[in-house]
């Protein structure tokens, strides 16, 4: 009961998070482009502040999941549980060194001006959301795989397949 559980909430939260940055992706920052820069500078700060505590929390939640389902399970579903944890890490590490400091300099555009180089930095932020997006979605993907298509294995079948210890 307990791993069904655990698999759920890093399934669920997993997908949270691919879908969230997955929605920033393909809607968010085509609009962000489409409009003037004061636009986007306005919109981005307000988001942010919303944004910052919610990604947090569902960056949180799917890597103690994904690691924890990791702790409690075996064999292949032990390494796409870790996989899937590691790379929310990822994830979380490229916002946290990529994202977040980019945001900083937003906030400070946003009550004066873009900087001469601001397109290019704007750019890496550009970069840095594709590569956390990229590794929210295929850690949920992991999970997809783990919950589909790994079998539980029973005792006489496989001992090491089995799901807890």
């Amino acid at each position: 009961m307990l791993v069904r559980l655990i698999k759920g909430l890093a399934l669920l939260s997993t997908g949270l998070l691919a879908g969230a940055f997955g929605y920033g992706a393909a809607n968010v920052v085509p609009t962000f482009r489409a409009v003037p820069l004061d636009v986007r500078l306005t919109f981005h700060t307000e988001m942010m502040k919303v944004n910052e505590p919610v990604m947090q929390t569902a960056m949180a939640l799917a890597i103690l999941s994904s690691l924890g389902l990791a702790v409690v399970t075996r064999a292949t579903p032990r390494l796409l549980a870790t996989g899937a944890g590691v790379l929310v890490l990822a994830s979380l590490l490229f916002t946290l060194f990529g994202n977040v400091p980019i945001h900083g300099q937003i906030r400070q555009w946003a009550v004066g001006s873009a900087p001469a180089g601001h397109v290019e930095i704007l750019q890496r932020w550009e970069t840095f959301h594709n590569i956390r997006t990229a590794t929210a979605l295929v850690a949920f993907a992991l999970l997809v795989v783990l919950v589909v298509f790994v079998q539980r294995s029973g005792p006489s079948s496989h001992p090491a397949g089995t799901w807890s210890r």
